[in-house]
């Protein structure tokens, strides 16, 4: 990997940029690269992975950069390269003072850090943690959360098999294996350039990560049936839902962001799929939500949350979000959830899911939905996954996280109505 000057300057701007959290860091790395389009791809890869590193190890680069000299955004960058490209890549491309602080970094025993840093997550979280594992366990999962998360592919039943698709991709010779849970799932070694490969051209694959592939199994929805996905985003679950309808039935994908549903288009051409509506909402109170009042077969409620789950692949939201966002983004649950529900016909399921790793967003509030709705029923989430023999067991809920399953960390409760 060859480092230059150039990329070293544009990567302290670029964390200088990132570090201000005015914005999502892959919205700021995106709108850096548009504004400075003479960067070349292997540059602009170097500068995200460095970027992002410095995000998140930001106390235990703090703790370093503390012994240095000059501004801090080069501080973190320089140390985000290192990460990166290696320390001695970096050492050979700056002045004779940062190479000797370099050098001193280089020599620090990682475990001479406090646990804090070592973990590199903000107190209010450590807090959290600490209220239901020890702190061997809470360093694991740190530690799992501060790698970058693998690329996952489901394979679209529509159009092909897992074992089709694993083939393609042998043949491509990019290397992947079958996900450990997910029965369509494919986790791939590396991250290749997917795009123009025609079997994601032709939607046979579609990028998901597992846990989130698991949530549609829970959904669990049948040939014919109607089935809502209340908080559907760029529709990454509608399609998985979709597919195991085998694109039958009705399927509405429902978001409050028109927006984020427009990404949903390209995709759900590609897809193949009939039966899928996508509907814009101005909120969970929706005047046009009363049509289907009742009437669902299945709904999937993926609320809006912290996604501390995806640290992986957003490790600035650990930094953007605090407690003080947290307890209003339970009250938006507890609301869209209630809301959900009112659609779901007696004996239909309502799943209810985060990627959050906080009680607060996950069995407080599902808790609290069964107390305010006795007409609801808890079922058990292993029973759910047995029958669709998925070797997947975390009690009569589930919860995924990334030291344990290899997944984001995800969480959902599911209920029927009575």
């Amino acid at each position: 990997m060859i480092l230059h000057p150039g990329l070293i300057s544009h990567a302290e701007a670029l964390a200088g940029e990132v570090l201000r959290f005015d914005f999502p860091a892959d919205a700021v790395t995106t709108r850096y690269f548009r504004r400075h389009n003479q960067l070349g791809h292997r540059d602009r890869a170097v500068m995200a992975e460095s970027t992002f590193a410095v995000l998140r190890h930001k106390l235990e680069f703090a703790q370093f950069a503390q012994s240095g000299s000059g501004p801090l955004p080069r501080r973190l960058a320089l140390l985000g390269l290192a990460y990166v490209a290696g320390m001695q890549e970096v050492i050979a491309k700056v002045g004779p003072a940062e190479a000797r602080w370099l050098e001193r970094i280089a020599t620090v025993d990682r475990m001479s850090l406090s646990f804090e840093a070592r973990c590199n997550l903000p107190d209010w979280i450590l807090e959290r943690l600490r209220e239901r594992f020890d702190d061997p366990r809470i360093e694991r999962l740190a530690n799992a959360l501060n790698r970058s998360a693998p690329l996952d592919l489901r394979a679209n039943l529509v159009k092909a098999t897992r074992e089709n698709a694993l083939s393609n991709l042998e043949a491509m010779g990019i290397e992947a294996q079958p996900t450990t849970y997910a029965p369509l799932g494919i986790r791939l070694v590396g991250k290749p350039a997917l795009q123009k490969l025609a079997i994601f051209e032709d939607g046979g694959i579609e990028v998901q990560d597992e846990g989130s592939q698991i949530l549609a199994h829970l959904v669990a929805p049948r040939r014919g049936e109607l089935v809502i996905d209340f908080c559907a985003g760029a529709g990454g679950k509608t399609l998985a839902l979709g597919a195991l309808m085998r694109s039958s039935g009705r399927l509405y994908a429902i978001d409050v962001s028109a927006k984020r549903l427009a990404h949903l288009k390209p995709r759900l051409a590609r897809s193949g799929l009939s039966n899928v509506h996508p509907m814009a909402i101005d909120s969970e109170r929706d005047a046009r939500l009363k049509r289907l009042s009742g009437k669902a077969d299945r709904v999937l409620v993926d609320a809006p949350c912290s996604g501390l789950g995806t640290l992986r692949r957003n490790p600035d939201l650990k930094w953007r979000q605090s407690a003080t966002s947290v307890r209003e983004l339970t009250e938006k649950q507890a609301a869209i959830l209630a809301a959900a529900a009112r659609l779901v016909k007696p004996g239909g399921r309502l799943v209810y899911a985060t990627c959050s790793l906080l009680k607060e967003e996950n069995d407080v509030v599902a808790d609290a939905f069964l107390a305010a709705h006795p007409d609801f029923a808890p079922e058990g989430v292993s029973e759910i996954l047995r029958a669709q023999q998925i070797p997947l067991d975390t009690g009569p809920r589930l919860e995924l996280w990334p030291d344990l399953q290899g997944t984001d960390g995800f969480f959902a409760a599911v209920f029927t109505r009575g």
